[in-house]
């Protein structure tokens, strides 16, 4: 299960109503920074066959299996602070993360 908060779900629905189309989001994860793994996040115009589909606060959300392992609980809100805003993530299978945030372990 991944769930969104009302404000991330807004910020994606207004960016699929801005582009035009699209079905929902793809969450998944790549090989990347000093502790490992990052998300990866995407619109998807059509699912893949093998996706799961989850439904949070009206957005549909898609993972690849291979991600679900990974991201199984998956917490995503909206922040902005400061200058800077972006997604949140709050995940439980999470044992750390570099210093700057960019990767993760689990």
């Amino acid at each position: 299960m991944i769930e969104l908060t009302e404000r991330a779900a807004k910020h994606v629905t207004d960016y699929l109503t801005n582009r035009g189309h699209g079905e929902g989001i793809r969450v998944g994860i790549r090989t990347a920074g000093c502790s490992g793994l990052a998300y990866v996040l995407e619109f998807v115009d059509e699912p893949n066959d093998t996706d799961q589909k989850f439904e949070s606060q009206g957005v549909n959300i898609f993972v690849d299996p291979k991600s679900m392992v990974y991201l199984d609980g998956l917490h995503m809100d909206y922040v902005v602070e400061g200058l800077n805003e972006g997604f949140k993530f709050t995940n439980p299978n999470q044992k750390g993360e570099c210093g700057c945030g960019e990767s993760f372990t689990v």
